[in-house]
């Protein structure tokens, strides 16, 4: 019973052995080694969010080269043809017939009837295309800044993916570190229980600590794998690329919180989504002038060559072609449309005053966010400190506890509990770590920042 025991535990052991062997090779798609500024350079220039915003940004350009179009001359060639199986009527030629109140009529001219024309349409005054083409230019800078803004988030993104993996393979070599140490203690404790040496429970306790830990190994490894998967959403990557990550988890140990105040101000210089803000207030002027230009005329330039001609029995080559032709200016004075301008005049005004009170909120709140980053800072900063002394410490103690164990003095359930706090503090230390530099990569995207240091 006790060899069937043992038996059972070898081949557990055994199997989770080669599983852990084999789970580097069960990775798919081509290996390709990848750094943070590789990285946030192919998102800039494949990223498909990026790539849409990219071409808003040619949209609103096209857009204010067709506003152009309305203090530009309009020029348009015509044509037509006609032809009649009665000769056309005009009415009065020959008076009234007697005391009938019947209209005389007359019937003449040709069957067949072409005219072709030339006119020229040029604005001359029209205050309401002026505005509309400063309009549509900031709307052209707004989808630039849209863009800019968009990057930021996808900048922030990249280096935050990056660094969970980062994080995450630190994560799976610690638990894969933890469970060798434990496996080693079972494999010691099942030779001291076939000498006679150990408890059953000895084994027992050190077989289930192992076990505990294969779970964490399988989450970890699906959580690698969907991060890749982010990671190449992110990069434009259509492929099955299994990214190594050449950076590693480093820490500058000179860097400085920056105060709160230079913070704020870089904030509201830099962020495009705030420059946004600022830009709708001015939109929202140009709108309201906008209105009230349509309560002025408009004036243009006027001219038409024309030709006609009449005929019968399609005979053009003997027709004759007398031309027309005029010049003079085209006013148009709006007198009244409905209350329609004083109404949008009036719209105008509430979108400028919601601009503004929206413009003050994001203000607050972005102080709000620039204390709650930089308060991060420095917490998981003082943390990282702590938990580098507290791995330090857990380090030595496992040293020493497993020095007792294999002279004989310390038990195997010290032995247990002090590789336990080994891996909890570099565990805690590699989440104050992770939590550190995500609090770098906000404070880099509160301030529009898109450089690819960590």
């Amino acid at each position: 019973m006790k060899k069937l025991f043992l038996n059972q535990y070898i081949w557990a052991a055994k199997a989770f052995a080669i599983a852990l062997t084999l789970s580097p090779l069960l990775s798919f798609g081509q290996a390709q080694p990848l750094s943070l500024q590789k990285a946030i350079e192919l998102a800039q220039s494949r990223n498909r969010d990026l790539r849409i915003d990219s071409i808003n940004i040619h949209k609103a350009k096209q857009q204010t080269a067709i506003t152009r179009g309305l203090l530009m001359p309009n020029i348009s060639l015509t044509g037509q043809f006609q032809h009649y199986f009665q000769k056309p009527v005009f009415f009065g030629l020959n008076g009234n017939t007697g005391s009938s109140e019947k209209i005389g009529y007359g019937r003449f001219g040709g069957e067949d009837i072409g005219t072709a024309q030339v006119s020229l349409v040029q604005p001359i005054y029209n205050s309401g295309a002026k505005h509309e083409i400063e309009r549509r230019k900031l709307l052209e800078k707004q989808s630039q800044l849209s863009f800019r803004q968009r990057e930021v988030d996808v900048v922030a993104q990249v280096k935050q993916n990056y660094v969970q993996l980062l994080v995450l393979n630190e994560r799976l070599k610690l638990q894969k570190e933890s469970i060798v140490r434990n496996q080693k203690a079972l494999n010691d404790s099942r030779s001291l229980l076939a000498q006679g040496r150990a408890l059953r429970v000895d084994t027992l306790r050190a077989y289930t600590s192992v076990k505990n830990l294969e779970p964490d190994v399988l989450r970890l490894t699906y959580a690698l794998q969907i991060s890749q998967q982010q990671l190449r959403n992110l990069l434009g990557d259509v492929s099955e690329t299994n990214y190594v990550l050449s950076d590693s988890l480093e820490l500058n140990a000179n860097e400085t919180v920056p105060a709160e105040d230079r913070t704020y101000k870089l904030s509201i210089q830099q962020r495009p989504d705030l420059q946004i803000l600022t830009l709708n207030k001015e939109i929202s002027d140009k709108e309201i002038e906008l209105y009230k230009s349509a309560r002025l005329p408009v004036v243009s330039f006027i001219s038409q060559y024309q030709i006609q001609t009449q005929t019968n029995q399609f005979r053009f080559g003997n027709a004759a072609y007398p031309p027309v032709f005029y010049a003079g200016v085209q006013f148009a004075i709006p007198i009244f449309s409905g209350n329609q301008n004083i109404n949008k005049i009036a719209l105008g005004k509430i979108e400028r005053q919601q601009a503004d009170v929206i413009y003050n909120n994001a203000q607050e709140q972005l102080k709000t966010e620039v204390k709650q980053v930089l308060a991060s800072l420095i917490e998981t900063s003082e943390r990282i400190k702590t938990q580098q002394n507290v791995s330090e410490t857990a380090e030595l103690s496992y040293s020493i506890t497993k020095y007792r164990y294999e002279k004989g003095v310390a038990s195997r359930l010290e032995l247990i509990d002090s590789e336990f706090a080994l891996t909890s503090a570099k565990s805690n230390y590699l989440e104050a770590v992770y939590d550190y530099l995500s609090s770098k990569i906000e404070l880099d995207r509160i301030t529009g920042n898109v450089k690819d240091q960590l």
